[in-house]
């Protein structure tokens, strides 16, 4: 496990003392041995006494000139007696074929503290580059012997054919103490996980006084890690049982995994959002499995390696849906009971006097944007937001859909992008309702008819499997401004 998990509250005899969790990695164990890593990406949860605190994703590739590049991303939260920490982390290692350090690029945000190191290894020791608030240092730690990454750690057991009761000492470098550590491994054996998983178990040294034990698969997979007898579980999840609670966070732009989430525009944007009238986007890192929204308010268009969106006035025209695609966003959906009494009698007093339906559009808008008070957590249904009066950008996007689908507007919930600042984007919902066989975006949370033109929609719908296909895409893709009018 990598050192995003050694940032942990955990148990010493009388309190708990507060360090970072360690990220998940690859592990391995005793009496089999491997010749490469596991490649590819894994997603992890990590628990604190059976909640959810955080998640991490970890990806391993193979460098064209040998050796494999070790890449992490994560998120923790804790709160334990009366002390909170967050921490996110971005890691990328370079690592040798026997999976020694050769370079390092950390980026980390603790309790909204930000850094950046970079190194290398040269004749005698790690030479690394500190950078923090607006200074900079290098040093170079002495070291006669090969160091590991934390993300490396448990597989050099493996690597090595350690046999079962026999104990390996490597050294590792910490990016947050900027020191270079001794870990002892030992490989246990066959055991298999508490709930019945076949598996090869480890156990090392990384925090004082507490067992940290790994179970892994034969291939060196970590299938779960437990620091005393499982108060901090790290447990592998496939990524769409950890969509909801990722998505979720992303959606709900909370600390946890903003820094995680952030996308990064180049170059920023020359105009603020609300005074643009079109806006054209390429983003990169967008893997073609993943679905995209096939029409709406803006245009979307898969080009070599790249997904381009236009929104604005720089779209061209779209063509006027079928009467019998527009009925279907009529309906009450999960989440969206735009039949029940309390919305549709909400509607007839909203708009019941009103003529067109950009008329409706606007004051079913103005009004949800005004009763919802904005919290970074869902409020719920349509009708528990209805009578809650709070939420976050999901609330008001299924309260505004429940009320124009009442008020006889085939309008859908959406899910995107938007541009707050100008200088990057971040996960949001929002709607589209249909004008004259045409949708338009509408954003209930900032009060806009339309939405301005950094509102980039992907996904449609505000169910969990709905939302799903955002964690094959959160923390991995790039957008280019290509025009902005």
């Amino acid at each position: 496990m990598s050192r995003f998990k050694q940032s942990v509250f955990f148990l010493l005899s009388a309190a708990l003392v507060a360090v970072f969790l360690s990220l998940p990695a690859f592990a391995a164990a005793a009496a089999h041995q491997l010749t490469a890593p596991p490649l590819g990406e894994r997603w992890f949860a990590i628990l604190i006494d059976n909640e959810q605190v955080g998640f991490y994703r970890q990806l391993t590739t193979p460098l064209p000139e040998g050796g494999y590049r070790i890449e992490g991303d994560g998120s923790v939260r804790m709160k334990v007696m009366g002390f909170t920490k967050e921490s996110s982390s971005r890691e990328i290692y370079q690592v040798g074929p026997n999976l020694a350090l050769k370079s390092l690029e950390v980026e980390q945000t603790i309790n909204g503290s930000k850094s950046r190191l970079s190194g290398k290894m040269v004749p005698g020791g790690l030479q690394i580059k500190r950078e923090a608030d607006g200074k900079s240092s290098v040093k170079t730690l002495k070291t006669k012997s090969e160091l590991f990454p934390g993300p490396a750690l448990n597989l050099i057991p493996l690597f090595k054919g350690t046999a079962p009761g026999k104990t390996l000492r490597v050294f590792s470098f910490d990016p947050e103490e900027l020191a270079i550590k001794e870990v002892k491994i030992t490989a246990l054996g066959e055991e298999k996980t508490p709930d019945g998983q076949p598996a090869l178990k480890l156990r090392n040294n990384l925090y004082p006084f507490v067992d940290n034990d790994i179970w892994l698969d034969q291939q060196g997979n970590t299938l779960l890690e437990s620091v005393r007898d499982g108060l901090v579980i790290t447990r592998a999840e496939p990524p769409e049982k950890l969509a909801g609670f990722v998505s979720g966070m992303a959606l709900s732009k909370k600390d946890l995994i903003y820094d995680f989430s952030l996308v990064r525009i180049s170059p920023p944007l020359k105009k603020a959002p609300a005074k643009l009238a079109g806006l054209s986007v390429a983003i990169t890192g967008y893997g073609d499995q993943i679905p995209l929204l096939s029409s709406g308010w803006q245009q979307l268009e898969r080009q070599q390696g790249r997904v381009v969106i236009t929104t604005g006035s720089l779209r061209k025209p779209a063509d006027t849906l079928l009467k019998q695609t527009a009925e279907a966003y009529l309906q009450p959906s999960e989440g969206i009971e735009s039949a029940s009494a309390e919305i549709s009698a909400k509607a007839r007093e909203l708009t019941g006097s009103l003529k067109t339906d950009l008329e409706r559009i606007q004051a079913l808008t103005t009004w949800t944007s005004s009763w919802l008070e904005d919290s970074i957590e869902d409020g719920g249904s349509a009708v528990v937001a209805l009578n809650k009066k709070k939420g976050n950008c999901q609330t008001h996007a299924k309260l505004y859909t429940a009320l124009a689908r009442a008020a006889g507007i085939p309008t859908r919930f959406v899910s995107g992008l938007v541009s707050q600042d100008g200088a990057g984007f971040l996960y949001h919902s929002w709607a589209e309702s249909l004008v004259e066989g045409r949708w338009l975006a509408v954003d209930p949370t900032f009060n806009q008819v339309p939405a301005d033109p950094t509102h980039l929609a992907l996904f449609e719908g505000n169910r969990l499997a709905d939302l799903a296909p955002l964690v094959g895409v959160i923390g991995k893709i790039k957008v280019t401004i290509l025009e902005e009018q």
